[in-house]
């Protein structure tokens, strides 16, 4: 059985985060870390050790998670870690939804759902398994492997088949906290509109190559994050040319991924943004350019980081994202 732990830190996900892996430790050595506020434990062995259902053992460490640090959690338990994170999506604060790790279990949490639920599904897979009349995932189940892999190609047909009959053959790689920063911008209601997203954007990616700049660290890829107003997530994830700390280059791969998304109307309900990857400033490598627009931007952004220094954080600001 795998539990799927979200913890509700805020805005205080990345000093938190290693303390609360390290608390999912204590119940089981095989933790991975997702970044900024999630973790996936493999707790089979835990359950026969401490005598537990899953349900039981999620009980256990949400209630660790609020004595030692005042956080509470949204836990998803599953046989697998697809199952695990689906469960996570669909629980409310202070909950716990727990797949059954039976064939029927697993079918009865599945039925009915639409076909973009399942990891891997974006939304243009969907639309093209929807003109097909395969708008659900029990209806893709239902469908013969070759009809899928004719109509997505050989791999993503067969992943699809497999996803809509809950099979995940992806392990949980123990490791620690994965050496990342965070920040995320939820809207204060259902967002369409595509200006405001870029904002946001540009919000998150000036914060985090901001507080790179102030540690003298630089970040070697970029993963957005956006969930939607069905509660559903997608993840995408960008190299960067070279490490860099520079809120231009991270502007522009943060736009590059939100547009190869192709959104146009999706109601956004949070975008969160990842800088990956992080290494000492002073070990990175930088292109030389001729270009004096980035040279400027550059000496712009060293001084308004002084002043920020100096100042306070509202000291100095974009001008796109005044009120």
């Amino acid at each position: 059985m795998i539990l799927c732990v979200r913890f509700l830190t805020g805005a205080d996900s990345d000093a938190l985060l290693p303390e609360l892996i390290a608390l999912l430790g204590e119940l089981t050595p095989v933790v991975e870390a997702a970044p900024p506020d999630t973790a996936l434990a493999d707790v089979r062995g835990a359950l026969r050790y401490f005598d537990r259902d899953a349900e039981q053992l999620a009980a256990l460490v949400r209630v660790r998670a609020l004595a030692l640090h005042g956080v509470d959690c949204v836990i998803g338990a599953g046989p697998n870690p697809m199952l695990a994170r689906m469960a996570a999506r669909e629980a409310g604060p202070g909950q716990t939804r727990v797949v059954p790790a039976t064939a029927d279990g697993v079918r009865e949490f599945l039925d009915r759902k639409p076909v973009v639920a399942l990891e891997g599904v974006g939304r243009a897979t969907a639309r093209t398994l929807c003109t097909y009349g395969l708008d659900s995932v029990d209806r893709v189940a239902a469908a013969p492997p070759g009809t899928l892999q004719r109509i997505l190609g050989a791999k993503t047909g067969r992943e699809v088949y497999e996803k809509a009959r809950g099979i995940d053959r992806t392990p949980v790689v123990r490791n620690a906290a994965a050496r990342s920063l965070a920040a995320e911008r939820p809207f204060a209601r259902d967002e369409l509109d595509p200006a405001r997203h870029r904002r946001a954007l540009l919000s998150l990616t000036a914060e985090l190559g901001a507080r790179m700049r102030g540690a003298s660290q630089v970040c070697r890829s970029l993963t957005l994050t956006v969930r939607y107003a069905d509660r559903s997530t997608t993840t995408r994830s960008r190299a960067l040319r070279e490490p860099t700390a520079h809120s231009a280059s991270l502007t522009a791969a943060a736009y590059g991924m939100y547009e190869a998304l192709g959104l146009q109307r999706a109601r956004v309900r949070t975008l969160s943004l990842r800088a990956e990857g992080l290494g000492p400033a002073e070990q990175a490598a930088r292109q030389l350019t001729f270009d004096p627009v980035d040279d400027k931007a550059r000496r712009l952004e060293a001084a308004t980081d002084r002043a920020r220094a100096r100042f306070g954080e509202g000291a100095v600001g974009l001008g796109a994202l005044a009120a």
